[in-house]
């Protein structure tokens, strides 16, 4: 979830918002020639400095239009998490709730009274902050962030609020839909130690009673300047932004050190199952597979893979379950990499009446043919069209070319030049999408959920609509 501030400002202001999304979407001409070799790269001119703190910087100085995107990357996500999950994503909140010398609110006041947009996001790997602001309120977001970064609330009262939202929230989103639950439980299933196994938002039993001290070591620990990487892209001249963001985040304290949980992913050594029970109104199916972290050379192959077979209603499983069989109402899915691991996941929606285990079989028939005959050249061809698509649209805003910046700095330490992305999807083949679907997405390395009604009996005896099977590894039924 992310943090959506109340309205401030009037018509007056919501219509500034609408220029300053209009300036942004002009910021990256003729992308399609820059990826053929006709312009320059993007985030050429990158200017970066680490302040004596240990705070990265990250600039990008570019006067085509009036917007500056500025963007604040916490390296912790729910990954860092160790006694208490969910409290990164619960900061994502808290630091919204005012400062030593900024009152609760007032912030995303400030920022939206002037016709920005202000918001956060946390995942497992990171915490990002980010604003979209026009030039002439740039000093005054990096005044903004550098003051609740120093000063933060970190009371009683706040935590106390800013966690009955967050546990509503996770009611809403996950334990009252059945996509929520069923996809909270495949991460469970499919990182049985690794801390990608439990949900960003957090088990509920944990956010009902982290403490102040716990908050306030996470705090202190993750939220140091030698875990902050502060990216700036737009409008602005690179050596008075650079002075200035010295000058604010100067103060901010260093940690020692930074721990990270030393879990490590699991061998898998047989399929995994688990039925949770939801009334739902359509059971539905979910599978996933270890596969690579970020920056493996298999991820372009991987990402190919995943748009034949589950990217949008072209797409095999699609095709096959919803057009052809008629026995599925949706069927998507994509390859999710992450830090430390990445999964390949899909999912599908089972037609009224239609059996899911039905559902099932011409899934996994539609993996094995592609494991065992491959794709066709036309096939890659178009994933290569689709996916060069993408990766241009990452660049045709200041804050999505701020994003793609901040997330390849805390990932790699660099970000990759366009031509060598591109270069990469190119280099596909039909042979190596085989490749990747027969050594990843095994049997044995398979893990199942399924999301269907409880037995009639069991929630007559039980009272209960949420109770979840699993069997052993090695693939019992």
């Amino acid at each position: 979830m992310v943090y959506r501030p109340r309205p401030f400002g009037g018509f007056c202001a919501q219509l500034q918002v609408v220029a300053s999304i209009l300036c942004l979407s002009i910021a990256g001409p003729s992308l399609a020639e820059s990826a053929a070799g006709g312009v320059r790269d993007p985030v050429e001119g990158l200017f970066e400095t680490v302040l004596p703190n240990g705070l990265k910087v990250v600039l990008l100085e570019d006067h085509r239009t009036p917007v500056v995107a500025v963007q604040i990357w916490v390296d912790a996500g729910s990954a860092d998490e160790s006694f208490h999950t969910g409290i990164a994503h619960l900061f994502e909140h808290m630091m919204f709730k005012g400062s030593e010398n900024i009152d609760e609110e007032v912030h995303a006041q400030l920022i939206n009274e002037r016709g920005g947009r202000i918001n956060a996001y946390t995942s497992r790997d990171v915490t990002v902050y980010h604003e979209d602001v026009t030039a002439e309120s740039l000093p005054l977001v990096i005044d903004l962030e550098a003051e609740r970064f120093l000063n933060l609330d970190i009371s009683a009262s706040t935590l106390e609020s800013e966690r009955e939202v967050v546990l509503e929230e996770r009611r809403l989103r996950t334990e009252d839909t059945p996509d929520g639950r069923g996809f909270e439980a495949l991460a469970a299933l499919v990182w049985q130690a690794h801390p990608y196994r439990w949900p960003t938002i957090g088990w509920r039993s944990d956010v009902e009673n982290v403490t102040v001290e716990a908050c306030q070591a996470f705090f202190d620990t993750y939220y140091a300047a030698n875990n902050l990487t502060v990216v700036i892209v737009g409008d602005f001249d690179t050596a008075t932004t650079a002075a200035h963001i010295e000058r604010a985040f100067g103060r901010l304290p260093s940690a020692e050190r930074i721990p990270r949980n030393p879990t490590t992913v699991i061998e898998q050594h047989g399929e995994r199952r688990a039925d949770v029970f939801f009334d739902a109104k359509i059971p539905l199916l979910f599978v996933g597979w270890h596969t690579p972290p970020t920056g493996h050379a298999d991820g372009e192959t991987l990402d190919i893979a995943s748009q034949i077979l589950s990217g949008g209603r072209s797409s095999r499983l699609y095709r096959s379950l919803v057009y052809d069989a008629e026995k599925a109402l949706y069927a998507h899915g994509s390859y999710w990499e992450m830090s430390d691991a990445g999964m390949f996941y899909a999912s599908a929606g089972a037609r009224p009446g239609v059996p899911l285990d039905e559902v099932e079989a011409l899934f996994m028939a539609e993996i094995d043919l592609v494991a065992t005959e491959g794709v066709t050249d036309e096939e890659v061809a178009r994933a290569k069209r689709q996916m060069e698509v993408s990766l241009i649209n990452r660049f045709a805003t200041n804050h999505s070319l701020a994003s793609r910046v901040g997330r390849e700095i805390v990932a790699f330490g660099r970000v990759r030049p366009l031509g060598e992305r591109i270069a990469a999807i190119r280099a596909v083949t039909a042979d190596d999408v085989r490749r990747v679907v027969k050594t990843y997405l095994t049997d044995e390395g398979r893990n199942v959920i399924r999301v269907v009604p409880p037995p009639a009996e069991l929630d007559e005896a039980t009272g209960t609509d949420d109770v979840a099977m699993t069997t052993l590894e090695g693939g019992a039924r």
